[in-house]
Formats: C-alpha cells, sequence, structure tokens
C-alpha cells in the first residue's frame, strides 16, 4: 500500500518523469532507505548521496558504512563527502542545524549538476511537515510559515511527503529492511525534538488524528498563500516609494497594513515584538530607530527607511575636493551643478576643510539674505536621517563656504566686483 501510494503521488504531483536520473539524499535513518528502496522498486534511475558532518563521533562513520554497505547490496551509486560543520557554523556565525543545512544542499545542487541528475529527492515526511509547521508556529511566523514542508522547491522534490512516520516504519517492516537510527533524534535538547517527544504526544491526547489534521490544514493555508502572496506583491508596489522606502501613509491605507509591514519587515531579520513596535511608531513622531542583527529601520516624517550595517553605510568616505582658478570674462557662465561650487576666488582662502556638519552650524544659503540652521535648511530639503548623517560641509575656518551638493553661502558668491572664480568640484 505505501509503495502505490507513493507512485501515485509522483504522478499527481509531476515531481519528476520516470526517466529522469535522481539524486537521492541518504542519511541511512529509515525515511531516507525508505525513499530509496520505493524508487528503486519503482524502476528510476537512482545515485545517492551521503553527507558525514562529523557531528556524533563513531555514529557518523557507522552511518557512511550503513549506506556504503546498502548501496552497495542494491548496485546503486554513491557519492560520499566530509563536512567540518562545527567550524562553518562558526565562521558564519550561524546554528549547527544550520550549517548543516546550507552545507548539504549547495553540495546536492553542485552533485546534481555534475551527476546530470533532473532532481534532488529528499526523505521528509508528513510528520516533518507537522513538525515545521509547530516550530514556526511556537518561534511566530506569517502565512507562509504555516504551510509546512513544500513538496517541490527548485530541483528538491519530496515524494514521501504524505506518508506518516508510521507508514514508512510498517514499510522498512514489511522488506525486512534494516536502518540507522540517530540518537540525537531521542533527546530533546532541541526546540524540533521536544515538539516530536514531548508535544505531538500530548496533542494525540487531545486528538489522535492531529498530525492528519495538522497536514491537512497546512495544505489548505499552502493554497491560500497561493493568493496572499499575489495580494501582497501588489500591495508591496503600492507602499514602496523607492528602494527600501516604505511609504507610511500608502501603507496605512493599506487593508491590514500591519500584516503588510510584517512580510515586509520579517525579512530583514525583524522579530514580530519588534514590528509591532515599528508598527505603532507610525503613530507617534519621527526619528525613532529599530534595529535587527544586520538593520536599521528609521521612522522618518513620512517613511519608513531601511538601512543596512554594512559596505557605504559604515565606510562612508567623506568628498574629495579639486580647485580651479579662472578670470571672469564677459562670456564667463557660472556652473550649474550640484556637484560643482562656484566661489569669488578673492574670498576663498585654500585649501578648505571638509566634515560633517555638526549641530548648531548656521550658513546664508545662496540668494539668501538671514543666518539658517544646516539643519533646519536640511529638514525643508526634505533630508531623511540617514542623509543628514551623510551631509558634508566645506569650511574655511569656522565658516560654512559650500554645502557640499546643495548650495554655497551667500558671502563667497560671485558678484558684479568679482575678478577671478575658484571652480570647487567634488569628487
Amino acid at each position: 500500500m505505501f509503495k502505490r501510494n507513493v507512485e501515485k503521488f509522483i504522478d499527481q504531483k509531476s515531481l519528476f518523469e520516470r526517466c529522469d536520473k535522481v539524486l537521492v539524499a541518504l542519511s541511512g535513518g529509515a525515511d531516507s532507505v525508505a525513499l530509496l528502496r520505493v524508487l528503486d522498486a519503482l524502476g528510476y534511475q537512482c545515485e545517492c548521496a551521503h553527507c558525514n558532518f562529523h557531528l556524533r563521533g563513531e555514529e557518523s562513520n557507522r552511518d557512511e558504512a550503513f549506506v556504503q554497505q546498502l548501496c552497495q547490496k542494491f548496485d546503486i551509486p554513491l557519492h560520499v563527502t566530509h563536512f567540518d560543520t562545527t567550524d562553518y557554523a562558526h565562521t558564519k556565525r550561524i546554528s549547527i542545524e544550520m550549517a548543516a543545512r546550507e552545507l548539504r544542499y549547495q553540495w546536492f545542487e553542485t552533485l546534481r549538476q555534475s551527476i546530470g541528475a533532473s532532481v534532488i529527492a529528499v526523505a521528509h515526511h508528513r510528520d516533518d511537515s507537522v513538525e515545521t509547521f509547530l516550530l514556526n508556529l511556537i518561534r511566530g511566523t506569517g502565512i507562509n510559515g504555516l504551510k509546512g514542508i513544500a513538496p517541490k522547491n527548485g530541483y528538491v522534490v519530496r515524494p514521501l511527503l504524505q506518508e506518516s512516520r508510521e507508514n514508512i516504519l510498517d514499510y522498512l517492516q514489511h522488506l525486512n529492511q534494516d536502518y540507522v537510527t540517530d540518537s540525537t533524534n531521542l533527546q530533546d535538547e532541541y526546540m524540533r525534538n521536544k515538539i516530536r517527544l514531548n508535544l505531538l504526544p500530548l496533542m494525540k491526547e487531545l486528538n489522535p488524528s492531529v498530525s492528519e489534521s495538522i497536514a491537512a490544514t497546512t495544505e489548505r493555508l499552502a493554497d491560500a498563500a497561493l493568493i496572499y502572496n499575489k495580494e501582497r506583491e501588489m500591495a508591496i508596489q503600492r507602499v514602496m516609494k523607492g528602494e527600501k522606502v516604505i511609504s507610511i501613509s500608502a501603507l496605512l491605507d493599506e487593508t491590514a497594513p500591519s500584516s503588510l509591514l510584517f512580510e515586509l519587515l520579517h525579512p530583514y531579520g525583524f522579530n514580530s515584538s519588534q514590528i509591532k513596535d515599528i508598527y505603532q511608531s507610525l503613530f507617534g513622531q519621527s526619528g525613532r530607530r529599530f534595529h535587527s542583527s544586520q538593520w536599521e529601520v528609521l521612522r522618518d516624517r513620512d517613511s519608513l527607511i531601511l538601512h543596512s550595517f554594512n559596505g557605504e553605510e559604515i565606510n562612508h568616505v567623506p568628498p574629495t575636493l579639486t580647485y580651479e582658478t579662472i578670470d571672469i570674462t564677459p562670456d564667463f557662465i557660472i556652473p550649474r551643478d550640484k556637484h560643482i561650487a562656484c566661489l569669488d576666488a578673492d574670498k576663498v582662502t585654500l585649501p578648505l576643510t571638509v566634515r560633517k556638519w555638526q549641530a548648531g552650524d548656521k550658513f546664508t544659503p545662496l540668494g539668501m539674505k538671514g543666518k539658517k540652521n544646516v539643519s533646519d535648511y536640511l529638514t525643508d530639503r526634505k533630508f531623511t536621517l540617514f542623509q543628514k548623517g551623510h551631509q558634508y560641509v566645506a569650511c574655511q575656518g569656522d565658516k560654512i563656504v559650500w554645502l557640499i551638493g546643495e548650495r554655497i553661502d551667500n558671502a563667497y558668491r560671485i558678484d558684479t566686483d568679482s575678478k577671478r572664480a575658484l571652480i570647487v568640484r567634488q569628487e
């Protein structure tokens, strides 16, 4: 019955064609062994891939020896690789579980291409999908996190996803096929194991069919997510007014602004509690900042602005200025370029000092008579706090000559008495 169910599932989902070569992820556990046996029995051309992560001492080597014997018995090609998973996790600053996942899927894809396989078959089953649903529910997620595990993701397919762990074990018993057991799966140190060993048994006391019920729910949510994601993408286009700039007014006009904000910010590492605080800030004063591990959100006047902590944002280089002095002739035309300042050369002593503007800085913008705070000028120009933080001034002593890229001070302008022009270019 199990074998027929899998064959029917494969045909219905069109996961792959019968003539295709299949790369089977073979850990040696019951689910992966059952996957190999059923695909081999159905006539698929299989090659196997085994990762030794060196996380469980001799047990890891035992698993490798087992899959070698199994593949030799059924004359199936086997590819084995070894990883220093702990070192990779430390270097990437990620969990061991995430490190192992990245390493194996990167290698699977490289191997798939090298052997010409059409798909990578992995042995996730219904109970895995249920555990993923509960894990994401406990941690907090949106609708896309409640879909369970997808039957197909790119080249990765999961033919056993509709089968329970119990059915898989019954199938192996029917075949008199042995397998290996990962001892860490019997320990409740990890969240997923706590769900498997403690939470699900308790839930089954309330509803013996709870796994089937949750699996059915995830299928319905997966269909609902298709509709949700389509509308979400259109809503994102409506509220984004620039790269990583969210219009507050457009966001609040949406049907479910807080949910949309979650979808916008969660991929940048902001959790549910933070996003709730960010949403509340929309109804208060501007200027608040919120941080994830690598991103910052600024609540500006009419926008939420995302800002990363790396690259140019950290290593912002002050502008370099070049100077050229020319005589003013009747046909002289003042350049109209924001990266060029045209000054009266006889009113300026070189070189000018370049620095970031500071609180309390004042200057007289070209064309005006009175002094104006640089802060007020930038606010009038609708600069965000991020843009203000990158604004430089060119000074003669303690006097601002040029708000670089914006305006010169009126005192240094070219007038009817000027004889020479100093052309200052921002490089």
